[in-house]
């Protein structure tokens, strides 16, 4: 979420979380910079800005196609009426289409396969596009569609060194964007993909003074920290996803196998690094954890210093669980006002990640609770 001027109101944080949730039928799927179907996520997404606040909303999931959020035909090319059940609650606009991705690079491949806009600032890159456990039914994540835009054509699977820092340059002097993220596939079992990202952050920090955030399952050597940090990347991710051994086991069984306690062991070196902050892990809820499951992880996160991304999942199309319900609004307020308290009391502030998804935030309505009067801390 691109941070205002102002911490946002009570109602705004209401409004977000339920779009979040529920999705939005738009009248004009043209409208701002474009979204996608399937791929590595934010997928089936579009960029909204409300009340000053981004976020990612979905719009071509199944909740979205019944949503009570419509937007109207009328307004600006870049702003229109947002309506609930037919009244008009907000208006809202849209990222505009990103400059950098009118380009191709001199072999010919548009620069939008090599990286997307996500929210209004970000550059974001899968760097790999398969995965050793993408495509078994026995060992892929459930919810990943990271094969779906590569199999499509809207991506190439490796993007090279070269044409990652040619994309980030160009994006940072067309359209301002301010921080990166590169993600990838997982491509073996032991560094995880902790080289790839070190070769690709150097090249793009060679080029461009771009705040990098690389995420990557814990590599299997801690040593691989400090050879990110020293390649230019500012901050990591590791991503839990689900946070009880049952539903990680059920949703994602072959990610399952890294367990609970070696990623514990990996935040806790990776802090050493990184510093307090700097370290952050992906909580989609809605995938079968409960409430005092995803309040009891986020708390003993937040005590080693890493910032948990609550995040509602989204079902992506493509993928087995394209048909899973969201998570309900009401739900999300009932993790979201508590994981708020909890950052505020252990010192952690999306604003102050160098870079990456909690930075961004436009996944989740998390930063609009991080505030002390938003969870009434005085």
């Amino acid at each position: 979420m691109t941070k205002p001027a102002k911490a946002p109101s009570a109602q705004t944080r209401e409004l977000i979380v339920d779009l979040q949730s529920l999705g939005v039928r738009l009248a004009d799927e043209d409208i701002g910079a474009p979204s996608r179907r399937g791929g590595a996520g934010p997928s089936d997404h579009k960029s909204v800005t409300v009340d000053g606040h981004t976020i990612m909303v979905p719009v071509h999931t199944g909740s979205a196609a019944h949503s009570p959020f419509e937007t109207s035909r009328s307004g600006r090319a870049d702003e229109v009426s947002l309506k609930r059940d037919g009244r008009a609650v907000a208006t809202i606009s849209f990222a505009p289409q990103p400059k950098f991705m009118k380009l191709r690079t001199a072999e010919g491949v548009p620069y939008g396969h090599i990286a997307q806009l996500h929210g209004r600032d970000v550059l974001a890159t899968t760097v790999l596009q398969t995965c050793v456990r993408y495509g078994r039914r026995e060992t892929s994540c459930q919810f990943c569609s990271i094969g779906e835009s590569l199999a499509a054509g809207r991506t190439v699977n490796r993007k090279t060194p070269a044409q990652l820092a040619e994309v980030a340059k160009a994006a940072v002097t067309l359209d301002g964007v301010r921080h990166m993220v590169m993600t990838t596939g997982t491509p073996n079992f032991t560094d995880r993909g902790a080289e790839i990202l070190c070769e690709s952050a150097a090249a793009v920090r060679a080029v461009v003074d771009l705040p990098i955030q690389a995420q990557c399952e814990p590599p299997d050597d801690p040593a691989w920290f400090q050879r990110l940090k020293t390649a230019g990347v500012d901050s990591l991710g590791m991503h839990l996803e689900a946070v009880t051994p049952e539903v990680r086991a059920r949703i994602m069984p072959g990610k399952a196998s890294v367990s609970l306690d070696q990623y514990m062991t990996a935040f806790a070196d990776a802090v050493k690094v990184f510093g307090r902050g700097q370290v952050s892990t992906y909580i989609l809820a809605g995938l079968g954890d409960t409430r005092e499951a995803i309040l009891q992880m986020s708390e003993r996160l937040i005590a080693l210093g890493v910032y948990p991304f609550v995040v509602p999942f989204v079902p992506n199309s493509g993928t087995p669980l394209a048909d899973h319900p969201a998570p309900s609004a009401l739900f999300m307020r009932s993790i979201l006002l508590p994981v708020g308290r909890m950052l505020v009391d252990g010192g952690l502030r999306s604003a102050d990640i160098k870079a990456g998804c909690g930075r961004c935030g436009a996944c989740s309505s998390l930063a609009a609770f991080e505030s002390p009067a938003a969870v009434g801390v005085s």
